[in-house]
Order: structure tokens, then sequence, then C-alpha cells
């Protein structure tokens, strides 16, 4: 049996590297938007500050880009280092979005961001604008792709278990690609990340109106972003409740989690907003909770019930009970593949394969299974609800503060007198942060929500992991915290530098902060 403690590991230290590496995406995602925005308006108009908006924003951009994409190398490194049989066992279909992701979203990125930078003199506006159209379309591909393929871990649909290889393989592309869930996560994360482009530009904005600095810049600049972060935070809202929707057809687990509903409720279900968790007890002590809110999300319907935790547990250990038929049916076919009643006997229970697996968490031969350890299996399948519950409240409670922002700031660009209002621009200014702790809580529900699976329903993690010393694991996680530490206190840097120096850091002449050497070396 694999170690408890190595699985941990490794679970950990793709936490990790995947929590620093979303700390970058957003913004690349979001910013790239906001140049397009910019550029298109310098294209018609011929005014040269919305050039040098361009220019700037894009500066900073492609710091963020850098970082993002030595720390995305190292977690697609990792499904071959530290979940080797899980890359065995579904390399099939998830191999392909990322290979695709590759070659048709990366590559267009990375190629047009270099035009964006050195191609300004060399093209026309018309052709530059178009590149920095397509390394929009690029960043947002290579958005689709990877939730592509993270949301048939999350419900893998066009996808089965052939016993002849022993593994998992694709029988329709397009169900893939099409998967729902991919679909709702895609529109969510990208919104999310449209909303963290706009909350960067609104904050620094909001900065130098706060120190009147290069004021006409800004103001255009927050014009932008409050307008591009209404839209964003709307869709947000609005997205998220369809991705909840999706997660209810599919993930009736964590969905029950998310809002510790340890009873199934009649129909409608209402939203529970604060509640006292016990755990132990498998109840809330005290709940606060709006009629009919949680059905109609979950369902589109007022008669249609959500299951709660208890009923689910009931269910899966029917489903842990059955699985262990088809575990012992597949031991069977791997010693002969020929044997026609074993294959019947798969057949009828192969649904269910992936809960008898979880049971070799704790024995090797499912059959020795005690009635304790199949109540101990029970248990897994469902996630801790506390960090659940309230990661999800705090990334909701965040998207509605973003909203009412954005809703305010908007609101003050035309009300033009408002926009240099001190308690709005340090509000902007301090909001900062928000966009980026809800999009970290939403991949941990995401995630974390779907234990104990990397392939919800068929792949237990505990089996997914490679044969690696526990040792080996503590020095690589040390090592990449303290590179990737590294580097985000290099972009940090790099981002608080050239933020402060503003758009004088463009050396045109027209902006402070701008050395009368720099100033006068450089046409405007």
């Amino acid at each position: 049996m694999i170690s408890e403690q190595l699985v941990d590991m490794s679970r950990l230290q793709f936490a990790v590297t995947a929590l620093y590496h979303f700390l970058f995406v957003p913004l690349t995602i979001g910013m790239v938007w906001l140049l397009v925005i910019m550029e298109s308006v310098y294209v018609m108009t011929g005014q040269v500050v919305w050039k040098d908006m361009t220019r700037f924003w894009g500066k900073l951009f492609g710091i963020n880009f850098a970082l993002g994409v030595t720390t995305g190398i190292t977690l697609e490194f990792q499904f071959g280092t530290n979940w080797a049989y899980y890359s065995h066992y579904v390399g099939d279909i998830f191999g392909a979005p990322l290979a695709i992701e590759g070659m048709m979203a990366f590559f267009l990125e990375s190629t047009m961001l270099g035009l964006f930078f050195f191609a300004w003199e060399r093209l026309s506006k018309t052709q530059h604008l178009m590149v920095t159209v397509l390394m929009a379309i690029g960043a947002n591909l290579s958005a689709l792709w990877i939730l592509i393929a993270n949301g048939w871990m999350q419900n893998p649909v066009g996808a089965e278990f052939n016993y002849q290889t022993m593994r998992m393989e694709m029988v329709n592309f397009w169900t893939v690609v099409f998967n729902p869930d991919a679909q709702a996560k895609f529109v969510h994360t990208v919104s999310a990340g449209y909303l963290t482009g706009a909350m960067f530009v609104l904050s620094i904005s909001s900065w130098y109106l706060l120190k009147k600095q290069d004021v006409e810049f800004a103001k255009r600049s927050f014009r932008v972003a409050a307008a591009f972060g209404l839209a964003s935070a709307l869709s947000v809202i609005v997205l998220g409740d369809e991705s909840g929707y999706t997660v209810g057809e599919s993930q009736q687990t964590k969905l029950a989690a998310m809002e510790a509903m340890w009873e199934t409720k009649p129909a409608p279900a209402g939203l529970t907003m604060m509640a006292g968790i016990n755990e132990a007890a498998q109840k809330n002590d005290w709940e606060v909770e709006i009629p009919w809110v949680m059905g109609l999300i979950g369902t589109r319907s007022i008669s249609k019930q959500i299951p709660g935790i208890r009923e689910i547990k009931a269910k899966n250990r029917e489903r842990i009970l059955r699985g262990i038929v088809a575990v012992n049916a597949l031991e069977t076919l791997r010693a002969a593949r020929s044997d026609v009643l074993a294959q019947q006997v798969f057949e009828q229970h192969k649904a269910d394969l992936g809960f008898g697996l979880l049971l070799k968490k704790y024995v090797t031969d499912v059959n020795q299974a005690t009635p304790e350890i199949i109540e101990r299996a029970v248990n897994d399948t469902v996630p801790r609800v506390t960090p659940m519950f309230w990661s999800f409240r705090i990334m909701v409670g965040l998207a509605f503060a973003m909203l009412a922002l954005f809703v305010l700031a908007f609101w003050s660009t035309i009300k033009s007198a408002n926009m240099h209002k001190p308690w709005l621009l340090k509000s902007a200014l301090w909001m900062l942060p928000a966009p980026w702790i809800a999009c970290e809580l939403g991949w941990f529900v995401a995630e974390y929500g779907r234990q104990p699976w990397t392939i919800y329903g068929v792949l237990p993690t505990h089996l997914s992991v490679s044969t690696l010393s526990v040792n080996n694991l503590y020095g690589s996680l040390a090592g990449f915290i303290g590179f990737y530490t590294a580097l985000l206190v290099v972009e940090m840097f790099l981002m608080l530098k050239f933020a402060r120096m503003g758009p004088g850091s463009l050396g045109t002449g027209r902006y402070k902060n701008e050395s009368v050497h720099h100033a006068t070396a450089t046409p405007a």
C-alpha cells in the first residue's frame, strides 16, 4: 500500500506550486484584453496617450507573463515526476488538451508577445493591434485547453476504462471538449481573470490620482478599468451561478460540502449564509439561511432536491460494495483476459470500480475490508466541510465587494468630479489583493472539493502518486518554495518599481519621473 505521508506530501507539493502559479495566471488573462481596448482606442483616435497606456500597462503585463510561464512549466512536469500512475492511467485523455494548449495557444501567445514588445516601429497601427488581439486570443485559448483537461478531472465524460490495457481511454474527443463542467469552469475562470486585470489597473490608477501624478493618463486608465471591471464582476457572479449548477449536476458531494448540507432538505433548499459547523456530530449547531436560493442555483427548479451528506454517504457505501465486485472481476481479467464470465461481471459493475479502489488505501486485498474499513472509505468520500464552507463564502463575499467597488468607480467616471474622491481612490487601492484572494480560494474549493479523487469517481488520489521517497518530496518542496518565493519577490520588486515610475518609465518625455537625459534621448 502507498504511504499516506507520501500521498499527503505529493498533494502538498502540487498545491503549493499550483497556488503560486495561479498568482500570475489571472492577471495575464485579464490584462491582455485591457491592452486590446487601449490600443483599439489609439488606432481609432490616433491620440498618443492611448499608445503610451498600452505600452506602459503592457510592460507590467510582460513581467507577470514571464513569471507565469516559469511557474507553469513545473506543474506539467509534476504529472510525470509525482503523479506517474495518474499519467499512465489517464494520459491518453488528459494529455490531449495539454498538448493542444502547447501547440496552439502557448506558441501563439508567446510569438505575439515578442511582436507586441519589439514591433511597434516595424508594423502599422492596425497590424500591431492585430498582434495584440492574437496575443489575447492565445492567452484565452491556453486557459480553455487547460480547463478542458481540469474539467474532465471533475466530470470524466467521453472516456471509458479498457480492461485490456488497464487504462482509461478516450472514446469521444468532442464530448471531452464540450464537457459542461469544462465550459462552465472556463467562462468563470477567465471572467475572474478579467476582474483581476481590471482591479490591478484601477488600483494603480487610483494611486496616481491620489498622488496627482500623470493625472490625465491615470484618469483614462481608471475609466477603462472601471467599465471593464464592472462587466467582469457581473460576469463572475452570473457565471459563478452557472458553475454552481454544473457542480450540482456532476459533483453533488462537493456541493453538499460547500453548503454544509448534512441532511437532504425539502425542495427548494435554502442557501446557508453562515453556520456553526459541527463535523464530529455531522450537523450545524446553528445557521442563517435564505429560503429557496440554493435549490434554484443547484437544480434550476423548485421541486428537485439536493442530496445531503448523510444520503450521499449511504449511496457511496452501496457503490463501494458494488466496487468490490468490480475490483475482483478486474483482478480475474488481469490473469485471464478472455474470461467471459469475469467480463460480464465487470461490465455490470465497472461504473463503481473507482469506489472499490478506495479500499486499497487501507487493504491490499479489497475482500479483506472489514465493516470498519468500509466505513472509513465511506467517510473519505466527503471532504472536510469547514474549509469548503468558509472558503466558498469568503470568495463570494469578495466578489460582491468588488462588484460594489466597480459600480461606484464606474459611476464616478460618469460624474467626473467624483473620480477624485479620496475615499473611493483609497478603497480601490486597498481592494487590490481581493481578486487574488478570491481566485486562490476558488481554486481551493474546486480542487480540495474533488477529494478523495484525482479523477472524480474514477481514480482515487492515493493510487495516483509516483513511488518516490518522502525525503525527496521534502527536499523538492523546500526547493520549490524557495525558488518560487524568490521569483515572487523579483516580480513584486519589478512591479512596484515600474508602478511607482508610472508612464515615465517609457521615457517619452511626456510624464513625471523621467530624467532629463532619458526624456531628451528618446523621441516622443
